[in-house]
C-alpha cells in the first residue's frame, strides 16, 4: 500500500486520497472476515485489487477468504501471487502452505514452511506443522526430528508429545507411542486430558494385548462421551480379546444405535453371538452385515455356524465360493481345511493349504496348521 494517489469518486466528482481508501476497505475486509461475512469480505479486496493490484492486504486477504470458502486451488494463486510482488510475505506463506496441506501436497507444504522458518525459525507452530507433514509422508526419521526440535525449545509442547506417539503407532511401535502418550498424564489427570490421548493409549494396550489395562482407559473416555464411537469399539475389542463376548456385546450394540448399518460392528456382534453359541441371533446380525453389501467375515460366520451345526457339506459349499471372490485371504481356506478334518480328510485339507501357499503369500496360521497335520503322529 505504498501507492498513494488519488481515488476519483466519478459520482460526485470528489477526490480522496488512495492511501486511505485502501486503508480503510482492507480494515472492513479483515472484520468481516473475522465475522464469517466472506463473500463481504472478497467484495473489499477485490475493490483494493482494482485500485492497487499488488496489494499484499489485499491478495492475502482474497486467499484467506478462499481457504475459508474451502476453495484452496483458489487460495493458492492469491497466495502465490502476493509472493511474486512480495517475497517472503509471512502470511502468504502461512496460508499458502495450509493450503498444500489440506490438499494433501505433503512436500510442498514442507517447502513452503521451511520458506517461512527463514525469517521465523523458532516458530513452534510451523516446526510442528512440518513434523506432522512428514509423518504423513511416512518419513520417520525427518518427522522425530522435527517434534524432538520442538521438544528442546519447549519440553512439555503437548502437540510435538502428541505427535511423537502417532509416529511410533504409525509404524507399529506401540511401547514408544505409549510412553509418549503416557506424558500426557504426567501433568494433568484423566479428567483434564484430551480424550484422543485416552483413546490412543487405549489402542496401545489393544494392539500389545494388554487389554486389562487399555479398558481402564477406554472407559474413562466414555465416562466423558458416552456416544464416542473410538471408546465404545476400544472397550468392545478389549473384551473380545478377553474372551467376554457378553461384554463385547454391550458395545458393539451400542455403537449399533447409533450406526446400525456399521458392517464392521454387526460382523463383531455376530462372532460375539456365535461364541456364545447363539447362532440364530449370529446368523440375524450376519445376514444384516451381507444384505448392506458383500461381506467376507459375515459370510465366515455363516460357514462357521454351518460348521458348528454339523452341516459340513453346506460350509464347504459357502466356503469355495469365497476362495473364488477373494482367493489371497488365508480365513477361507483355514476353514475349509478344518471342515475337511472334521470330515477325516487329511489329504484334502493338506491340499488346500497347498493351494494358499501356492498364490505366493505367506501366513503364519496357515504354515502352522499344515505342518501340525503332516507330522506322522497327527
Amino acid at each position: 500500500m505504498d501507492n498513494i494517489g488519488v481515488f476519483e469518486n466519478f459520482e460526485d466528482g470528489q477526490s480522496f486520497p488512495c492511501g486511505q481508501i485502501v486503508t480503510d476497505l482492507s480494515k472492513e475486509g479483515y472484520q468481516l472476515l473475522k465475522e464469517n461475512r466472506v463473500n463481504e469480505a472478497l467484495d473489499r479486496f477485490k475493490k483494493i485489487l482494482e485500485i492497487d493490484m499488488e496489494n499484499n492486504y489485499a491478495l492475502v486477504g482474497m486467499g484467506d477468504s478462499c481457504r475459508k470458502q474451502g476453495a484452496h486451488r483458489d487460495a493458492v494463486a492469491y497466495y502465490e501471487r502476493c509472493l511474486d510482488y512480495h517475497p517472503g510475505n509471512n502470511y502468504a506463506l502461512f496460508g499458502l502452505a495450509d493450503c498444500y496441506k489440506v490438499l494433501n501436497q505433503y512436500p510442498m507444504a514442507i517447502k513452503v514452511w521451511k520458506e517461512y522458518l527463514k525469517h521465523d525459525e523458532r516458530n513452534i507452530t510451523v516446526l510442528t506443522r512440518i513434523a506432522d507433514a512428514y509423518r504423513k509422508l511416512r518419513d520417520f526419521k525427518n518427522s522425530k526430528e522435527e517434534y524432538e526440535r520442538v521438544l528442546e525449545m519447549e519440553a512439555h509442547n503437548p502437540y510435538a508429545i502428541i505427535g511423537l506417539g502417532h509416529l511410533h503407532y504409525d509404524f507399529k511401535e506401540y511401547r514408544d507411542a505409549l510412553y509418549f502418550w503416557e506424558k500426557m498424564l504426567e501433568t494433568r489427570n484423566m479428567a483434564c486430558v484430551d480424550i484422543r490421548v485416552l483413546t490412543s493409549i487405549g489402542n496401545c494396550h489393544r494392539k500389545l494385548k494388554t487389554f486389562d489395562d487399555g479398558i481402564a482407559y477406554f472407559d474413562a473416555a466414555l465416562q466423558r462421551e458416552p456416544t464416542n464411537f473410538y471408546a465404545l469399539f476400544g472397550l468392545g475389542d478389549c473384551f473380545r480379546g478377553l474372551n467376554q463376548p457378553h461384554r463385547a456385546l454391550e458395545y458393539w450394540n451400542r455403537i449399533l444405535q447409533q450406526d446400525p448399518r456399521n458392517k464392521v460392528i454387526l460382523t463383531r456382534a455376530g462372532d460375539a453371538y456365535c461364541n456364545m453359541h447363539d447362532f440364530d441371533k449370529a446368523t440375524e446380525y450376519y445376514n444384516r452385515a451381507l444384505s448392506i453389501e458383500f461381506d467376507l467375515y459375515g459370510a465366515l460366520g455363516l460357514a462357521s455356524i454351518a460348521r458348528q451345526e454339523g452341516r459340513v457339506d453346506d460350509a464347504i459349499d459357502s466356503l469355495v465360493k469365497l476362495v473364488q471372490c477373494e482367493p489371497k485371504n488365508h480365513r477361507p481356506y483355514l476353514d475349509m481345511a478344518e471342515c475337511y478334518l472334521l470330515k477325516n480328510n487329511r489329504e484334502q485339507a493338506i491340499e488346500i493349504l497347498k493351494a494358499f501357499q501356492r498364490t505366493g503369500i505367506r501366513n503364519a496360521a496357515v504354515q502352522e496348521l499344515l505342518e501340525n497335520i503332516t507330522t506322522p503322529e497327527f
